[in-house]
């Protein structure tokens, strides 16, 4: 029996220093994990540093990935479980509203697994009402959402806005997994 197929999304938000850490707990855990990042996830961590740890290609585009089926629909295929931490607000509008104008849209549009959104912004953007309208529409679709936690931010502000423990998403994922099996 193969491992679960686990995506793990990163997104432009400083948080995604913390995404290296969550898919080296994944894959200790037992889980293939495939990393997909978007253009500002690569401004702040290197793909290079989640193929090392999660010992895949890292998708930063759909294009050329060697396949006869494209990248977003072969890799939704497999997946177990999609994971999007860290969320931005951007990613989560995206993801809301069906836009497919980057590979992590894409995969989720193509994808029939549970997703998991772990959000991580400035506080004021996570309680702005457009957020959460956009969260209230995703939770309707059975989208579930862990954190964000209180705590100082990246920006400086103290609030609602951090990830949330990587242990948590972890040990959340597995329930989520194990539930399916």
């Amino acid at each position: 029996m193969s491992a679960p197929v686990v995506i793990v999304g990163v997104t432009g938000s400083i948080a995604a220093y913390k995404s290296a850490d969550l898919v080296s707990k994944l894959v200790k855990r037992g889980f293939e994990v495939h990393v997909v990042m978007t253009h500002g996830a690569q401004e702040f961590i290197t793909p290079l540093t989640f193929q090392t740890l999660s010992r895949n290609d890292v998708v930063t585009s759909v294009f050329g990935n060697g396949e006869w089926k494209p990248a977003h629909v072969a890799l939704a295929d497999r997946a177990a479980l999609l994971i999007v931490a860290p969320a931005t607000a951007n990613i989560i509008a995206e993801l809301a509203h069906g836009l497919a104008n980057n590979p992590l849209c894409e995969i989720a549009l193509a994808s029939l697994a549970p997703v998991l959104i772990a959000p991580a912004m400035n506080g004021k953007m996570w309680q702005h009402a457009a957020v959460q309208q956009n969260v209230t529409l995703m939770k309707s679709r059975g989208v579930e959402f862990i954190g964000p936690e209180e705590g100082l931010l990246a920006c400086g502000y103290e609030g609602l806005g951090r990830l949330c423990s990587v242990d948590d998403i972890v040990e959340r994922a597995a329930q989520i997994i194990a539930t399916q099996n």
